[in-house]
């Protein structure tokens, strides 16, 4: 049995509160859902609110805590990515909480934090599941905003805090890099599962093959990079809020639509659009239901404490790779 963590108490949260919102708060409330960091509602005697991240070892549950960021898939967590991506979305003029203050020196407690707005109106995933037709007007409004970060293109890849400095990334293009891991993916799954184990050499033929039909491509845009229903936040006017940007990278708009596809499900409709490439859809199609199968098995390696969730995430994956690999046949 695993020793639950210790998190944060209102004592420990005092000094960052008082330095971002002039008063200690009267109540902390840690939020559900993070595997990353660590997220507080701060509550204040005088009915304010804001939300903490804290990025600590003892919040990320996935132990990675030397990720090299010229891998684009490195585990994206850290003030430094957050600040990044919070500047070139305000820029771009797409909505995120605003920023009240950031511990660059990780002053007010021992590890970085930041301190953010509190949006109260609920994430889009909520919205989607009890009012669908009051989530019309964010959801319409969310393909805006895809069409905002598709514009924003670079001739390079990577995440958006590399290429915007000019770094190179590890890998020759978004396509290779996604096989390549896809790849990984097999073999280490193979070990894990009899039915990967038993597919492993095909399910390796497939990725590569589709990895054959992709014609190359000189330029990238701007994505999230896993931009579900749960990472929109709505606000009070009913505009989508992105969150959890610290993964935010110049990559193929066709790696985000897949992802959006398989969790927004029949409201995909609304955010699809005309300007995807359908080869470079297939492979990531195949390479993300891998990794969504890969990640939660090791994510279950550690102390996560919503294990039936992840149990679940990683089946249904698994279900649809074996799926793809039949209909490929």
């Amino acid at each position: 049995m695993t020793t639950a963590r210790a998190h944060l108490t209102r004592d420990d949260l005092a000094p960052l509160a008082r330095e971002a919102l002039g008063r200690a708060p009267a109540a902390v409330t840690r939020l559900r859902g993070g595997s990353k960091k660590g997220v507080y509602r701060l509550a204040l005697d005088n009915g304010r609110t804001a939300i903490a991240y804290v990025w600590s070892p003892e919040e990320d549950y996935w132990g990675a805590a030397d990720a090299d960021i010229r891998d684009p898939f490195a585990h994206a967590s850290g003030l430094g990515l957050f600040l990044s991506a919070h500047d070139r979305l305000t820029e771009l003029g797409v909505r995120t909480p605003r920023l009240l203050f950031a511990d660059e020196e990780a002053e007010h407690l021992p590890v970085f934090a930041a301190v953010v707005e509190d949006i109260r109106g609920g994430s889009l995933e909520t919205l989607l599941r009890s009012d669908p037709g009051a989530a019309r007007v964010p959801l319409a409004r969310l393909a805006g905003t895809l069409g905002v970060l598709r514009e924003c293109t670079a001739p390079g890849y990577g995440k958006a805090a590399l290429v915007e400095e000019g770094g190179e990334p590890l890998g020759s293009s978004c396509e290779q890099v996604v096989a390549d891991r896809a790849v990984r993916d097999i073999e280490e799954l193979a070990g894990r599962d009899p039915r990967v184990r038993e597919v492993g050499l095909p399910l390796a033929e497939r990725v590569r093959e589709l990895y054959d039909a992709v014609e190359p491509r000189d330029s990238t845009s701007l994505v999230h990079g896993e931009l579900g229903p749960d990472h929109v936040l709505v606000t009070e006017e009913g505009d989508p809020a992105l969150i959890d940007i610290e993964g935010l990278m110049y990559f193929d708009a066709e790696w985000e639509h897949v992802f959006l596809r398989l969790r927004f499900g029949p409201a995909y409709d609304v955010l699809r659009t005309a300007e995807l490439d359908e080869d470079r859809m297939r492979l990531y199609r195949l390479a993300m239901h891998l990794n969504l199968v890969a990640g939660p098995l090791r994510l279950l390696d550690g102390d996560f404490p919503d294990r039936e969730p992840m149990r679940d995430i990683a089946e249904s994956n698994l279900r649809q790779v074996l799926s793809l690999l039949r209909g490929a046949s």
